[in-house]
């Protein structure tokens, strides 16, 4: 009896810290996409020219400059690391995108369509860490912020690889699934930036 219990309890915590995480990862997305959504009525969807190359490099600047300031420690330009990880968030949207649509010669979508795709990978990002998330354990909860940073830089150098290969692989991921594992890691570092430990 004693170890249901214990049983019963470790669920109802586990389940209590999972819809914790969701509620999380779904306020620090919205705020992701509400900036998006702003670029996009300022910009329309001019990254649509950018080849899937470039995108990654672009993850690749917002990375290295989380990884200096944390470093350094401080920052010559008036801005943390904060707006960096929500632009390695929505570069990892764009990058999605552009790997299932191919680049564009000229800006070709609707702020409307735009929006729809960046939902769907939103989506995609969310049961993904939902999954990971069951299997680890919350595990990301113990890490530091700049183990985010490195993974996040690991996971560029990667895709940078995969891509030097044009996408053929051995035994690896594409360049998908590293996007989205860089999405993540900035959602779980806005989230310890935004709500603590």
């Amino acid at each position: 009896m004693h170890n249901s219990v214990k049983m019963l309890t470790f669920a109802l915590y586990s389940k209590i810290m999972e819809d914790k995480t969701q509620k999380q990862f779904e306020q620090v997305f919205a705020s992701c996409r509400n900036l998006f959504e702003k670029k996009l009525h300022d910009y329309g969807a001019a990254w649509r020219i950018m080849r899937p190359e470039s995108v990654t490099d672009q993850i690749f600047i917002k990375a290295n400059r989380i990884r200096s300031l944390e470093i350094k420690g401080k920052s010559m330009i008036d801005e943390g690391i904060r707006p960096e990880f929500i632009a390695i968030v929505n570069y990892g949207i764009v990058g999605l995108i552009q790997l299932a649509l191919g680049y564009a010669e000229k800006d070709d979508l609707t702020v409307e369509k735009a929006l729809e795709y960046y939902d769907l990978y939103a989506k995609q990002a969310l049961e993904l860490m939902l999954a990971k998330n069951h299997d680890y354990g919350e595990a990301w909860r113990g890490m530091r912020i700049s183990s985010y940073t490195d993974l996040i830089l690991m996971k560029l150098y990667r895709t940078k690889q995969i891509e030097g290969l044009n996408g053929q692989t051995l035994v690896s991921e594409g360049i998908d699934a590293n996007y989205l594992d860089m999405i993540n890691y900035s959602v779980f570092g806005l989230i310890k930036l935004d709500f603590g430990e």
